[in-house]
Formats: structure tokens, C-alpha cells, sequence
């Protein structure tokens, strides 16, 4: 036992290395691994919002303040992270710098192969806790953080990564069900748990964001009340359905507006407005300004215009 914290802190460094070696300027750099990704921060700054689908994250330099799921959480060096649900997250780093970076690898989840593991192992878990959000941070232990260091050097082999990734990421997934993080995971991807019929709820909003949400229609077809509908998805989400499609339909006209440079008009209706004065000001809640001046400084940001 008494190895363990010089091998973890041996295995973050290689994986500081590598990640230096890849990123030797600001970038969120996707990988030839599907769903692998490496981030290097230097500035901290106002928080950064996104929309994210379920993941897997190891801080490998620098701390990270992350508001999800209703809660503030701050993980730092060898620590990591797990969003188990697609939720918006706001987030800055904490004082980095062009000399001292933050560092961070994480990995898209794979529901379907989470769910499968987790209904393999079933007979071997212990019961499960359903009253927590879906998010959790832990102290990564070895098993996890060398996982990383081996996806991260199969970069270096682009040809052997159709054949070792799928294996490698599969060890990645059960590893992560027998570790702190397994108890959320296992919830949200057991067929039969409350969790999961949460998962079914948030699934069927995601694709069907642009349509009016009857909640209680949807708690039938997830088979709940629409009282605990509502108070689970709120502890998994840190929202309610409603405020959650609100959320969606905002983030993907965002995204509209940025990448497809539709009008702020036309993107609203796109995602489900029927009013575009309504949309303009809850825009503005959400992202601090109003459609057109966000996409400006966006853009500056971005070196899109």
C-alpha cells in the first residue's frame, strides 16, 4: 500500500509529459480515440459554459471550479471527474499561467457499454445509494490513472488504435464502475433503478428538445410520478425538465448562431421559440448578454470573424 502514492505520482507525471508534448499552446485537442480528448488551459478568467454529454475527466495539472448539477465542485491535480448525465456545466481554472498550464485528459462515456458492464456485474454490487447528484469527484487511484497514461501513448501508434482502444476502453469503463465513481455510475446505467428512468426522461428531452414538454406525459412514459420525476431529475440535473429543455434549446441556437451563422431570429425558431423577444431575454440570463453582442465577442474569442 505504501507504493501507491509514488506510483500515482509517477504515472501523473509521465502523463504531464505527454501531454506537453501534444499540446504546446491553449486547446481542447480531440484524439484518434473517439471521445478522447486533451485540454490545456492557461487562463483562468469568467467561467466557461458548455453542454456536455456524460464523461470522464483526471486533472493532471492545475485546479478546476466547476458549477453542475446545482453544486459547486473543485478538483484539482490528480483527482477525477465524473458528469454522469448530459447537464450544462460552467467552469473556470484556477490561476494557470504559460509556464503552469492546466492539464486535464477525459473521455465521452459509453452508455451502452456501461450498461452492459454494469449488468454484468450485477450479482457482485453492493446497494445502491439513489439520493445524490449526478456527479462525482474522487481521488484517482492508480488503476484508473495508468488507464489514461496507456490511452494517451497508444496516440503514438495511430495504426494499432482500431484494434487495442476498444479493449483498452472497455478496462477504462469497468474500472470505473468498481471505483468511488461505480456507485453513480451503476444507478444511472441499471435498467430498474430510478436513476435510470431519470436517463430515460433526459434521452427523450434531448430528442425532442423543440417540442412543448407535458411533464407529466413524460413521467408516464418513464413509468413515475411527476412529483418524484421532478425532484429526481432535479437531483441528477440541478434542474427541473422544464428548465432543462429551456437549457438545450438555448445551448444548440448558440451553437446555431456560432458555428452556422444563423440569424438570432431564425435560430430561435429553430430550436422551439415561438417568441423571439422571450428568447433574446432568457438568452441573456443564461449567457450574460444578448444574442448578437455574445456571438461578437464569441467570434473575437474564437478568431472566427
Amino acid at each position: 500500500m505504501s507504493n501507491e502514492p509514488r506510483k500515482t505520482t509517477i504515472l501523473q507525471q509521465e502523463l504531464k509529459e505527454k501531454l506537453l508534448h501534444y499540446l504546446d499552446a491553449p486547446c481542447i485537442l480531440p484524439t484518434a480515440i473517439e471521445g478522447l480528448h486533451l485540454v490545456r488551459r492557461e487562463e483562468g478568467g469568467t467561467p466557461e459554459q458548455c453542454f456536455e454529454k456524460p464523461l470522464v475527466g483526471l486533472v493532471v495539472q492545475g485546479t478546476k471550479h466547476s458549477f453542475m448539477a446545482g453544486q459547486q465542485y473543485v478538483y484539482a491535480e490528480g483527482q477525477s471527474v465524473v458528469a454522469g448525465v448530459d447537464m450544462p456545466i460552467a467552469s473556470y481554472v484556477e490561476n494557470p499561467s504559460h509556464e503552469h498550464p492546466f492539464l486535464f485528459v477525459y473521455l465521452y462515456l459509453d452508455k451502452k457499454l456501461l450498461s452492459s458492464l454494469a449488468m454484468e456485474m450485477k450479482n457482485a454490487l453492493p446497494p445502491r445509494d439513489e439520493e445524490s447528484p449526478g456527479v462525482s469527484v474522487a481521488d484517482a487511484d492508480t488503476d484508473i490513472s495508468e488507464m489514461f497514461l496507456r490511452l494517451v501513448t497508444l496516440l503514438e501508434k495511430p495504426d494499432q488504435i482500431p484494434f487495442r482502444a476498444p479493449m483498452m476502453l472497455r478496462e477504462l469503463h469497468y474500472l470505473l464502475l468498481i471505483s468511488p465513481h461505480g456507485n453513480l455510475l451503476r444507478q444511472l446505467n441499471t435498467p430498474g433503478t430510478q436513476n435510470n428512468q431519470i436517463v430515460q426522461a433526459i434521452n427523450w428531452i434531448r430528442e425532442n428538445y423543440k417540442t412543448p414538454l407535458r411533464v407529466d406525459a413524460l413521467a408516464r412514459q418513464v413509468n413515475m410520478s411527476a412529483s418524484n420525476l421532478h425532484r429526481h431529475f432535479k437531483l441528477l440535473t440541478g434542474l427541473s425538465p422544464l428548465q432543462y429543455q429551456k437549457q438545450l434549446r438555448l445551448y444548440e441556437a448558440q451553437r446555431l448562431m456560432l458555428i452556422e451563422h444563423e440569424r438570432a431570429s431564425s435560430a430561435a425558431l429553430s430550436v422551439g421559440y415561438e417568441s423571439v423577444t422571450q428568447f433574446n431575454r432568457e438568452y441573456k440570463r443564461v449567457f450574460g448578454e444578448p444574442p448578437l453582442r455574445d456571438m461578437n465577442r464569441r467570434r473575437t474569442l474564437s478568431g472566427l470573424s
